[in-house]
């Protein structure tokens, strides 16, 4: 295979690394994530991750707590699955930086943009973790200001389904996944693909998004090398 993008920013979800178990860090599938993730290295591609922490804490969903409060707790949740996906390159023999949007000198470098180039210059993943480290932004938003950034060619959009459907396919067999739509058709209809800010943030950055189905973890080195195996948002022509 040949990859088709130079750089990518992959967004996985944290309830991917949870696997079967639905909470949690499930380490065999943390380590066939970073296995395909490696392919993708080897084939000379530079690769940013942003992961979210929705398998340990989702900030919306708590109540009554302070949303900033709440927030803050969510960015430590993705710093634990940052850790992980990076131990599990490194046991990969991939070579791997954590970046967190907050300081967390003892266990990740601060998010400095130039510094982030540099590594992939030198063949490094890099994994951001802490979200943008500010409150009522979701890791998609900070999958979208990452990737303006550094300048990534794609968003791969690692999901729990092939693409976008016009409904729930696990609801309605007539359900009919696009091939291709634009951020307009996304942000009008109210699709589920990204939210408004990250979608709009992708739109007037002219930014792609490729949303795939990561229950096969070698979906992402078929992502990486073009093949038609999910949906892609782009703006209009």
């Amino acid at each position: 295979m040949q990859p088709k993008y130079h750089r990518v920013l992959l967004k996985l979800s944290g309830e991917a690394l949870a696997g079967g178990k639905g909470s949690g860090i499930d380490y065999p599938t943390v380590t066939e994530i970073c296995k395909n993730i490696k392919i993708c290295a080897d084939m000379g591609v530079e690769i940013g991750v942003v992961v979210g922490g929705g398998n340990f804490w989702r900030g919306r969903s708590s109540g009554e707590m302070d949303r900033t409060r709440a927030d803050h707790m969510g960015m430590l949740a993705t710093m634990i699955n940052a850790l992980a996906l990076a131990d599990a390159l490194e046991q990969l023999g991939v070579p791997v930086r954590v970046q967190s949007a907050i300081a967390m000198q003892q266990i990740a470098e601060t998010y400095i943009r130039n510094r982030a180039i540099r590594h992939f210059e030198k063949g490094r993943v890099v994994i951001f973790g802490a979200g943008t480290g500010n409150p009522y932004f979701s890791t998609d938003t900070a999958a979208s200001l990452r990737a303006a950034e550094i300048d990534a060619d794609i968003i791969l959009k690692a999901s729990l389904v092939d693409g976008v459907y016009d409904k729930d396919p696990n609801r309605y067999p007539d359900a009919k996944r696009y091939s291709t739509l634009t951020f307009s058709e996304v942000l009008g209809s109210g699709l589920g693909v990204m939210d408004s800010t990250a979608a709009s943030m992708c739109r007037d950055n002219n930014i792609p998004i490729f949303v795939f189905d990561l229950h096969d973890p070698a979906n992402i080195v078929k992502a990486i090398s073009g093949e038609d195996i999910g949906t892609i948002v782009k703006e209009e022509a």
